[in-house]
């Protein structure tokens, strides 16, 4: 049996597997990450934190954990379900489309480790980008944070293989129409599986299009999780700070 999906972000974000191959994420590099971004943006001590695609909720269990109000809201059925477990009184996960507003506003709204630009229809792009300026109370800050497509790029593994728990994830990586592409295929108990990651190589001019068209003001431009000086070529991530 041969599974192929074509609105990948709704189905291979759903699996198990996806999990797998992402389990050793560093936690330690997130936590410092969030540490470094609340005390730079100066949020207010108790303050409301919405986390965009939050995923199984690493990042909104350890900002709840620093004294935020978090909500954290994905796609994903599966991993709001996971998330739930960790669920207290000032946090609370929800299955949201982040292409709409969510229903109230907060101090901060984050979509963190490129969880954005892997939509089939790109005007959901810009929509994105207008739920987030809906959800910032007048004092409130988006940060997204992507790749830095131009340094991804550059530093592109074709092929390799990835073994995690006993499972070979044959991930194959090509640039194709304005598109990062990863293509991921294995086997598992007499099954195998095709999987592909598609994300739009955006670039910080394209953002800065986007963030134009929505109304919103870029204000900062960080090039990683220690939040030092973005340099397109140099850069790992490209971490926007605006509102």
């Amino acid at each position: 049996m041969t599974e192929d999906t074509q609105h990948w972000y709704a189905s291979w974000f759903d699996s198990p597997f996806y999990h797998i191959l992402y389990k050793d994420r560093d936690h330690e590099e997130a936590q410092q990450f969030m540490d470094n971004l609340t005390e730079y943006l100066n949020i207010p001590e108790g303050g409301d934190i919405l986390d965009l695609a939050c995923g199984k909720g690493r990042h909104s269990i350890y900002l709840n954990s620093l004294g935020y109000n978090v909500t954290g809201v994905d796609l994903s059925e599966n991993s709001i379900d996971f998330a739930k477990q960790f669920e207290n009184d000032s946090l609370h996960f929800e299955v949201h489309d982040m292409c709409q507003p969510y229903k109230k506003q907060f101090d901060a709204v984050f979509n963190l480790f490129t969880s954005f630009g892997y939509f089939d229809n790109e005007d959901d792009n810009l929509k994105t980008i207008e739920a987030i300026k809906a959800n910032l109370n007048p004092y409130g800050f988006g940060v997204i944070d992507f790749m830095n497509s131009a340094f991804v790029m550059d530093h592109l593994v074709s092929e390799d293989i990835k073994t995690v728990e006993g499972i070979d994830f044959k991930q194959t990586r090509s640039v194709k129409d304005g598109y990062i592409i990863k293509d991921i295929s294995f086997s598992h108990e007499d099954e195998h599986f095709n999987f592909q990651e598609r994300v739009k190589a955006f670039s910080l001019a394209d953002f800065e299009l986007l963030f134009e068209k929505a109304g919103v003001y870029l204000l900062d431009v960080f090039g990683d999780y220690k939040l030092r000086p973005y340099d397109a070529k140099t850069s790992e991530r490209l971490v926007m700070i605006f509102k």
